[in-house]
């Protein structure tokens, strides 16, 4: 019978399970997409039912169990680190320590109680690899490369919070690591904390806040020497050293010191969801500069260490696509490929591929150039009569097609007339994009489709911008950029053809004169600096996204659209069916396409949902 390997991650935020038999990934899933509760950090229960029922398998027929972190290690973390900085921290150990002693302690038996639970059968041994090697074997393993340097970068696991190590065949060796409280992950999030945004979601907000300060201006060279003379001691090699006087987050309940940063920045932390002032959008770009010095410098380190061409990178910090185009166009490696599932969820494909090669000591495949994760298309799928059962409780019309092309041609066309349209196809995504196939769609043409996408669909700040999904043959007539995307894991500038004059006194207009200036042709994507965070799509990794891509180029000239994940602020990305017709019903989309069906938000019933949805999901 075929081994197979079931990987877990739990406990912290973004749980998740993935199945791999005989070195393939046969699905795997977040169980905030069941849930409906973001970033849920419960057992994977949901998640373990569908990886496992997708594989066909129940528990008896895994050979392994593999969890992504090493909870004895991490308690000794917590225990020396409430140690070093007593008395500090009395408050944060005593909630923190019955939490661990009921609970994390004895966390082989708690897992093990779990899997029972789910009635799948008895299960057999189960792993434990480190953290940031889960991290390096999520980004190495499923990577297109034979032989790479692995940069891991993250807030923490047990001790690491920072490795580079070296990846050959089915080895992996870890050559250099820097350990807890000096995190790039745990220094950035600082900032988006007292940026006024939420710590493990709203880094993403920080990194998009970050074009809007003023690189020529003196506040941010200002606040970008505060932070190293004062924050963060950097190295030579990409190591450094965080003054912990400032920081709250190794003993305490927040991230930082609120007084010490304030006199430090002349500036107090901004309460959430209020107005975002100059110095904010220039503290965040002083920040997202400190963070790619440091990004480069590891890279630097790497490719002495390793004197490898490739190099892969996995970790919450690898989500910055941003620093990740800057490091791809420093040519500093000939290849760069990241884990789609860079962060915690991508830990359960990790310790699962951890559990193959290094426990089982399987060979890796020959390489063929593609890497193994499937476009990212590993959660579930749903058949045409499946979606028609679904939305026959909301009485629901909609208009089926038999030929998917007539489909895409129609879809083109309501997207060139400026509709938003949801757009539910195949298996769901792993990883936090969406790329297409639970995707909100736009034509990026559009002026107004910035402002329509964040305020009466994605119920979000305006600020914030939207990536385009280009065919990959195309790319070029758009972006500076010359190697596929197809992940969503780079940014990159919007040509100079493209681009439309700025008027002299841009950068001291006000924050949203400045986003709806139009900057280019394709301004729906189009961030202030120019900058577009790409999704390249293949014909043969995802057929029908491509086939209505290359309608609406058809149809406009334009081979690219807007995409942008399926949910709204504070929600998962839809899964099912039914979770897709009520988020369509409860925003201003204009069609939802599901499968073959076409739903026209004008021909639905009132929606007569009577509960303050909204609550339900605060602002990320």
């Amino acid at each position: 019978m075929p081994e197979a390997i079931l990987g877990l991650s739990a406990y912290y935020h973004d749980s998740a399970a993935a199945v791999i038999i005989e070195g393939e990934i046969i699905a795997a899933a977040h169980e905030e997409r069941f849930t409906r509760v973001k970033h849920d950090s419960s057992f994977p229960s949901h998640a373990v039912k569908y990886v496992l029922g997708e594989a066909g398998l129940g528990l008896e027929d895994i050979t392994a169990v593999s969890f992504y972190d090493k909870p004895y290690i991490t308690f000794e973390r917590l225990l020396e680190t409430y140690h070093a900085f007593a008395p500090r921290g009395l408050v944060s150990f005593l909630s923190a320590m019955p939490v661990w002693i009921k609970e994390k302690l004895f966390m082989r038996k708690q897992l093990m109680d779990e899997l029972k639970d789910l009635d799948l059968g008895k299960p057999g041994k189960l792993l434990f690899p480190e953290h940031h090697l889960s991290h390096a074997s999520s980004a190495f393993y499923p990577s297109p490369f034979q032989d790479a340097a692995i940069i891991t970068v993250d807030g923490v696991g047990e001790w690491a919070t920072t490795t580079i190590g070296h990846g050959n065949g089915n080895r992996i060796k870890i050559l250099n690591q820097l350990n807890f409280p000096h995190s790039l992950g745990l220094l950035y999030s600082a900032f988006t904390y007292f940026c006024g945004f939420k710590v493990n979601s709203g880094e993403y907000k920080l990194m998009g806040l970050a074009p809007y300060g003023n690189p020529d201006g003196n506040r941010v060279k200002h606040y970008r020497q505060k932070i190293i003379a004062e924050l963060v001691d950097i190295r030579e090699d990409g190591s450094f050293l965080l003054n912990m006087d400032y920081y709250n987050f190794a003993t305490g309940l927040s991230m930082c010191h609120d007084r010490k940063w304030e006199k430090l920045f002349g500036i107090p932390k901004r309460k959430p969801e209020s107005e975002l002032d100059q110095p904010y959008m220039d503290l965040a770009l002083a920040i997202q500069q400190v963070t790619e010095e440091i990004i480069f410098r590891l890279a630097d380190t790497a490719k002495k260490l390793t004197r490898a061409d490739n190099l892969v990178m996995a970790g919450g910090v690898a989500l910055n696509c941003v620093a990740n185009g800057k490091l791809l166009r420093k040519k500093i490696f000939r290849n760069i490929w990241i884990q789609p599932a860079a962060g915690d969820a991508g830990g359960a494909v990790g310790a699962a591929y951890a559990a193959w090669h290094i426990w089982l000591k399987k060979e890796r495949p020959a390489g063929n150039g593609k890497d193994l994760m499937k476009g990212a298309y590993l959660g579930p799928e749903y058949s045409s009569a499946e979606i028609a059962r679904s939305v026959r409780k909301f009485d629901a019309p909609f208009k089926e097609y038999s030929d998917f092309y007539l489909l895409c041609n129609d879809v083109a066309g309501l997207l060139a007339d400026g509709n938003a349209i949801g757009w539910f196809q195949g298996r769901m995504e792993y990883g936090p994009r969406a790329l297409g196939n639970r995707s909100i769609l736009g034509d990026p043409r559009y002026p107004e489709m910035q402002k329509k996408l964040n305020l009466k669909i994605k119920y979000r700040e305006g600020f914030r911008p939207f990536a385009p999904s280009v065919l990959e043959e195309n790319i070029g007539e758009y972006f500076g950029l010359d190697i596929p995307s197809p992940y969503m894991l780079i940014v990159a500038p919007v040509i100079e053809e493209r681009r439309n004059p700025l008027p002299d006194n841009y950068s001291q207009m006000e924050m949203y004169e400045r986003l709806y200036h139009l900057r280019t042709d394709i301004s729906a994507i189009t961030h202030v600096d120019y900058s577009a965070r790409i999704q390249s799509v293949n014909k043969d990794t995802n057929y029908k996204y491509w086939k209505l891509i290359k309608a609406f180029k058809k149809k406009t000239g334009y081979g690219l659209i807007v995409n942008t994940s399926f949910n709204v602020r504070g929600e998962p990305i839809v899964c099912t069916p039914e979770d897709a017709y009520i988020c369509f019903m409860r925003t201003e989309m204009d069609f939802l396409v599901m499968g073959n069906c076409i739903f026209s938000k004008k021909q639905q019933k009132e929606w007569g949902e009577t509960r303050n949805w909204k609550n339900e999901f605060t602002m990320d």
